[in-house]
């Protein structure tokens, strides 16, 4: 795949930067040599690799699911500026 230079201008555009003409041409090189990058890694062989989230094998940190203070909805509704019924009331943001 090949950018040119109008992929350039609408590309810039649509991430709303503005790019001088002068520019577009480094530009085009530039997003050409990440997209040749991007096609090489495709070629890469990962059958039978594992999927990761890091580099270093660690576990994920977890805690137990347990109510804490959901028995006590007096004390939960102490913390609203205004309630009722047990339900916050908040200012109305859509018309």
């Amino acid at each position: 795949m090949s950018v040119d230079a109008s992929t350039v201008r609408r590309i810039a555009r649509l991430a709303r930067i503005a790019v001088a003409e002068d520019e577009v041409d480094h530009l085009r090189g530039e997003l050409n040599a990440i997209l040749a990058f991007v096609e090489q890694l495709g070629e890469v062989n990962v059958e039978g690799v594992e999927p990761m989230t890091s580099v270093t094998p660690m576990a994920m940190k977890t805690r137990k699911d347990v109510v804490t203070d959901g028995g006590d909805p007096e004390a939960v509704m102490a913390n609203a500026p205004k309630s009722e019924d047990d339900f916050y009331l908040v200012p109305k943001v859509i018309e």
